[in-house]
């Protein structure tokens, strides 16, 4: 049974239409599929349908340990979007991209196509980023039902293309609940940076920019 109806369909093969480049979304599941393994499998099969410019790998996550190894991947469900010529931006999705998410993955589609040359960060932004020395890992802590976390997902992965130093993940808190209390997740968008600097709520990008600029000088 398909998770699209016909409108969504074709609302979502309108706004890819214009795609810049290739998007793979790499999905990672097993044999015996975890609790919404199934769904993000078909979600991501469903979206490729819709476009010529995207198509979907999908790797069993025992089986295929080294390429889950490869792309850093440590927990499943998980989708890992790469861009033209296999570019891997960092960019990752952790737990099932529904409800509010859904639009997360489609913005993202579009980002990924663009690469970094589209970025719409500020100047400041990227020369912080350029400057990078050292990695940073942005966790974003969400939930389907909530209508502000889309903005934190999407400025996060944004940060992830502009810069090879920035790894950004989705993660679906109820999914993964051993994270969510391991990182003291009571409310959502959380963004972990590090896994010593957290970020309540969706901000600005001034303020994460400052919240990672604390965090290397922490270190």
């Amino acid at each position: 049974m398909a998770l699209l109806d016909d409108k969504a369909r074709k609302d979502i093969q309108a706004l890819l239409a214009d795609l810049e480049g290739p998007v793979t979304l790499v999905v990672f599941t097993q044999e015996y599929e975890c609790q919404y393994c199934r769904e993000t499998r078909q979600i991501a099969e469903e979206i490729a349908e819709l476009s010529d410019q995207i198509t979907v790998r999908t790797y069993d996550y025992v089986q295929d340990a080294g390429i889950a190894e490869s792309f850093q991947i440590d927990k499943i469900p998980a989708i890992a979007l790469l861009g033209e010529n296999n570019a891997d931006y960092g960019v990752r999705y952790y737990g099932i991209p529904s409800g509010y998410e859904f639009s997360s993955i489609l913005h993202d589609i579009k980002a990924v196509a663009g690469g970094p040359a589209h970025s719409t960060l500020s100047q400041e932004t990227h020369e912080f980023l350029e400057a990078l020395e050292d990695d940073l890992h942005l966790q974003v802590f969400v939930t389907p039902t909530c209508p502000y976390c889309p903005a934190a997902v999407i400025l996060a992965h944004a940060m992830a293309i502009a810069s090879d130093r920035v790894r950004a993940d989705m993660v679906e808190a109820t999914e993964f609940p051993h994270l969510s209390m391991k990182y003291s997740v009571m409310g959502v968008p959380r963004t972990v940076i590090n896994e010593i600097e957290f970020v309540e709520g969706s901000v600005p990008e001034p303020m994460l920019l400052a919240a990672m600029t604390s965090v290397l000088e922490a270190k």
